[in-house]
């Protein structure tokens, strides 16, 4: 699974953006690995940021995003995209990608 997180920096101990569109970067997690890939933010300062960054992320081909906050419309095109997302995450990318992981398992185990 391919997860992409929006993050203030560009490794795993940086916090998750808490504004989805202007975030500096998004880092593209293996979610059994870790092994990312880290993607700028182009559009963080931008008119529009949040639709903009939401139609890079889907051509990104992940399978969930992680997020602080993020707004309706950038929310909408992810998920018609197919695209799971987690938002009001607090704290580090690998914390917030520790508990994503686990609410994963308890999901599979009580389906």
């Amino acid at each position: 699974m391919r997860i992409g997180v929006v993050a203030e920096g560009d490794t795993l101990d940086s916090l998750v953006g808490e504004d989805f569109g202007h975030s500096p970067y998004l880092l593209i997690v293996d979610r059994d690995t870790y092994d990312y890939e880290v993607v700028e933010n182009e559009f963080a300062e931008g008119q529009g940021a949040g639709y903009k960054v939401a139609e890079a992320i889907v051509s990104l081909k992940v399978d969930a995003c992680i997020v602080g906050g993020i707004g309706t419309h950038g929310l909408k095109i992810l998920q018609d995209a197919g695209i799971r997302v987690s938002y009001d995450n607090d704290g580090t990318v690998q914390e917030c990608l520790d508990d994503f992981k686990r609410r994963l398992e308890l999901e599979k185990r009580f389906s």
